[in-house]
């Protein structure tokens, strides 16, 4: 029997073969908290204490406060506690998320001793904060004068969470969500955006922050979930000394009340803001309905098996009309199931389609779902996607978030929304269950009349473009600030200024950071994990074979030497990466293709991948890499899979192609403004060497450039038939291109996967004669570039031209890098400029020290701040000290783990690009080593203004702004 503290009741245990872990389950005694422990053989140790969290208006109350908790608690009474001891801990991962109706604070590491100092931290934080009024302002927003202490100068709204929702909500994606469970959710809390909307997060007050924290965050109303191979008692001991034990009695939890359904189906119309000349076809029309409750996994395995059926894929029969049909360009991002909620939803829609489609579209998806019902469903679509439930529940996760978190998320609205969290975790039942059901033909038809057809808790939401929407707003904001600073007294006004001065102390305040526990230098490990593979070959092909714990899954990739592109074809190549998995292969057409992808596979993908070698700034590492993942039964076709992918993809599909295209193009818009950071720092260092100028042409602001205009072109009949015969004349030149295999499987299936290799990789050889390779070269010019795209708040770059990760500065300027943005660009750009985030990064691919903002209401200012860096790295506040937290922060992200197939890949191409033992080693090295005098001379040597580039991306109202400073205009 699993052991508890004496506080805590024991509930049970429930081994899962599958995932090879225990979940253990407990109950505080005296407040009812409850406690999930994962015990699992894994030194990577994950927290989460979760808080049910209901917010019934959009003022970002849940939001703000997740903030405001990690500004100072009780015993720990710091202005910034979480960003402090993310520079004194090893962690793998630490954040705080908000959600719809929970709010969560996780933390992973491999140290044990961090672990108790981050779980100290936590627990202080979530239930004994301070919650400053000035911390409030500064989270949050406040008033203040765009002269801070100049009542007379005009008002403004200032605040983190205000800037980051505004960047948030400008991405139509965004606000189409929102603006879809407004309508499904209209008396409920998933009516509001608990993130915060704009017009709505100045209404909130601190006492109302307050109140929210004492009636949500007892731990009555909370869940603790742990993973790792750290014991239940050992974390619940943790528990009740550092929290617990000063809770005498419980509360009543809170709990999301049940939507009040509709008689009938609703319509809704809405805008979103759209700053480009053209707004055709930019439509979004999505049909909603609300579903049943999230409690039962078998229900939700139901739902993902429904929407899996219908849209998984192309050959999916709903995917498939939403496809082919000329009223949009692409299915509706939002397509599928969403199980966070209490009561699901499902979506599916257009994008790229015209207001007056709406009722066309909504026949078109009712009359396709009626079909189904009237004639049923190909059983073997329907097993393929129980397969693809079943590969997914096998697989170990680990390469975005530590798989513990990921486990734990999954589990979670099971144990948020009295359901079962463990049975959300363990499917094995409930997939041979469903395996059962599904032989009856009119299972998935049945489902459909009954959660769909038969549902009147529909709704129709056609979101249209505004061009003037965001000019409405930015004026409609402005003339509420100026009635309210019209109205303000003379004490009124100096409240503000007062507040504004007492905020900019707090903010230069220097704390005693070392009433913080942490970790040291010490504590780092200092030798890296080695994983070695073996060397073979399949016919007179390489193969690198890494045998490690997959839990029943192969992993394969075929990797070619890129060859001579023209400069058009390297221009396509992502097109060509989109189509080829995409198009029918192997002497089936695509509809065939992607029901046997479905059958055999976990998909397959494709791309290419450049990066600098290290001893040649001038030359790269290039390779096209195909990519697929099978279980293990399925190995040998999952071969022949790939090597028809190569070999026979039908770029004869002509009709396909150009939906393909469309989609593409549809898509491009979406993530600009999520990593605007990202793609602004790709502008600044475009020109520093030949893989960042690939990057910045392939998936920069020039590629997505490059995608609308050739999308446009292809409307020609002509001018698509010979974009086919490009795309056949790069997949002629990569057959015949010099390659190799790599293999990630287990034990039990390596025979097995060889001997499947060996027997379809028969086209899969060597050229007889070697080809020209593929050539790159970078400008070296200098840019200022500003990029203009629908948006409210701005994304700063700045880079300058370094090193590459061999050179003996490259590890220096990784630990400036994090010295800097530890010691002075958060508090200037975060905290002080109101940004969502800002620092500086070293980029060894691109050999460039690169400045960036992230969610800037700011943009001179903030290249200001980028160049006073320096200034404070040369100043006496630059520490030894401080270096050696931007040390931890640089090994930690070095030493993350991923899963295991992940960590063999890794090490695979690691030996592929060069990065030996040794140079690792000698890198990891020179960043423990790193001292204040060795970071002021890299500073001196790189950080040269007339040598910075410069890129940001806006919005129109910028625009004479930046063209005045020197910034050459492009448009997105």
């Amino acid at each position: 029997m699993s052991k508890s503290h004496p506080a805590f009741e024991f509930i049970g245990r429930h081994p899962i073969e599958t995932l090879n872990l225990t979940v253990e389950h407990y109950q505080h005694k005296v407040t009812g908290a409850t406690h999930y422990h994962l015990a699992a053989d894994d030194p990577q140790n994950v927290f989460l204490v979760a808080l049910r969290t209901v917010p019934m208006d959009s003022t970002g109350v849940a939001h703000i406060l997740e903030h405001t908790v990690l500004c100072g608690s009780e015993k720990y009474p710091v202005r910034d506690p979480f960003f402090m001891m993310i520079r004194r801990s090893l962690n793998t991962f630490m954040n705080a998320f908000t959600s719809s109706d929970w709010t969560a604070y996780p933390f992973a590491t491999e140290n044990r001793k961090d672990f108790q100092n981050l779980l100290q931290v936590y627990m202080d934080a979530v239930f004994f904060p301070n919650l400053d009024e000035l911390d409030f302002a500064q989270e949050g927003h406040r008033f203040e004068f765009e002269e801070m202490d100049n009542p007379d100068s005009a008002l403004t709204y200032k605040g983190v969470v205000f800037n980051e929702m505004k960047g948030a909500m400008s991405s139509p994606i965004s606000r189409l969500w929102q603006s879809l469970t407004e309508s499904l959710y209209p008396t409920n809390t998933y009516h509001y955006n608990s993130g915060g909307e704009p017009v709505d997060i100045p209404d909130l007050t601190h006492q109302q922050l307050v109140a929210f924290h004492q009636a949500h965050y007892h731990p009555s109303n909370s869940v603790f979930m742990t993973y790792g191979d750290i014991s239940a008692l050992q974390h619940q001991t943790e528990f009740e000394e550092l929290a617990l034990k000063r809770f005498d009695s419980p509360v009543p939890q809170v709990h999301v009340g049940l939507e009040e359904r509709f008689d009938k189906p609703q319509t809704v119309e809405k805008f979103y803001a759209l700053d480009e000349e053209e707004s055709a076809h930019k439509t979004h029309l999505v049909l909603g309905w609300l579903l049943g409750l999230n409690q039962d996994p078998k229900e939700v395995l139901k739902g993902h098996l429904l929407s899996s059926v219908l849209l998984d894929n192309s050959a999916s029969p709903l995917r498939k009309v939403l496809e082919e049909t000329d009223l949009g360009t692409a299915a509706s991002p939002l397509c599928g199931m969403e199980e966070s909620n209490k009561e699901m939803v499902f979506a599916v829609g257009l994008q790229g389609s015209e207001a007056e489609h709406a009722a066309a579209v909504e026949h078109l998806i009712i009359d396709e779902l009626q079909r189904i019902v009237n004639v049923g469903v190909d059983q073997q679509q329907v097993e393929a996607m129980l397969h693809q439930l079943e590969l997914s529940q096998r697989e170990v996760g680990g390469d975005s978030y530590p798989y513990g978190l990921q486990l734990i998320l999954h589990a979670l609205p099971g144990a948020l929304h009295d359901g079962d969290p463990i049975a959300l975790l363990d499917l094995d039942d409930a997939l041979q269950e469903l395996e059962e059901e599904i032989k009856d033909p009119r299972f998935i038809p049945n489902l459909i009349q009954s959660w769909l057809l038969d549902n009147p808790h529909r709704v129709r939401l056609c979101m249209r473009p505004d061009k003037e929407l965001a000019k409405r707003e930015e004026e409609a904001e402005k003339q509420k600030l100026a009635q309210i600073q019209a109205g303000l007294s003379v004490s009124e006004k100096q409240q503000i200024v007062d507040l504004a001065l007492a905020l900019a102390e707090r903010q230069e305040q220097i704390d005693d950071a070392d009433i913080l526990p942490e970790v040291t230098k010490d504590d780092i490990p200092t030798e890296i994990k080695i994983i070695q593979g073996e060397q073979g070959t399949v016919g007179a092909l390489p193969v690198h074979q890494y045998q490690c714990g997959t839990n029943g899954l192969v992993y394969e990739q075929v990797l070619i030497d890129l060859p001579d592109f023209s400069e058009h074809e390297k221009a396509i190549l992502p097109l060509f990466n989109t189509c080829l998995t995409e198009v029918g292969c192997g002497g089936r057409d695509y509809i065939q293709t992607q029901e046997f992808q479905a059958a055999i596979s976990g998909g397959i993908s494709a791309r290419s991948a450049v990066h600098s070698k290290i001893g040649d700034p001038s030359a790269c590492h290039s390779h096209y890499i195909l990519s697929s993942k099978a279980l293990n039964r399925n190995q040998e076709a999952l071969a022949g899979l790939m090597e028809d992918t190569l070999y026979s993809a039908r770029f004869d599909e002509l009709a396909r192609i150009k939906d393909l295209v469309g989609q593409v193009r549809a898509s491009v818009d979406h993530g600009i403004t999520g990593n605007g950071h990202g793609l602004a720092m790709m502008a600044a260092t475009q020109s520093f060497t030949p893989m960042a100028k690939w990057k910045f042409e392939r998936s920069g602001f020039a590629g997505i450039q490059f995608i609308k205009q050739l999308h446009e072109q292809l409307k020609d009949s002509t001018r698509m038939e010979s974009f086919a015969e490009e795309l056949k004349g790069i997949q002629d030149k990569l057959t015949q291109a010099p390659k190799q295999g790599l293999l990630v499987v287990d034990e039990a299936g390596h025979a097995s996967a060889l001997n499947g290799m060996q027997s379809r990789w028969k086209k899969l050889s060597q050229p007889a004669h070697m080809q020209e390779g593929f050539k790159l070269q970078a400008s070296h010019g200098q840019i200022k570039q500003a990029w203009v795209t629908s948006t409210q708040v701005n994304f700063c770059a700045q880079a300058y031209p370094a090193v590459l990760a061999d050179h003996a500065d490259a590890p220096k300027l990784a630990v400036l890098g994090a010295c800097l943005r530890n010691g002075f660009l958060h508090s200037a750009i975060r905290e002080k400029g109101g940004a969502y985030g800002g620092g500086a990064t070293y980029n060894a691919e691109a050999a460039a020290f690169v400045f960036y903002s992230y969610r800037d209401p700011r943009l001179l200012e903030t290249y200001d701040d980028f160049a006073k860096a320096k200034d404070w790295l040369m100043s006496n506040e630059m520490t030894q000290a401080k270096v050696d937290e931007a040390i931890l922060n640089v090994i930690s992200a070095m030493d993350r783990p991923g899963s295991p197939a992940g960590e063999a890949k890794k090490a695979f191409y690691q030996s592929l690009y060069g990065r030996t033992h040794d140079v690792r080693m000698a890198y990891r090295e020179g960043v423990i080593s790193s001292t204040v005098k060795e970071l002021r001379e890299v500073a001196e040597r790189y950080l040269h203004p007339e040598r910075a580039s410069s890129a940001v991306l806006t919005h129109s109202g910028m625009k004479e702004i930046v063209a005045d400073h020197g910034f050459e205009l492009f448009t997105l």
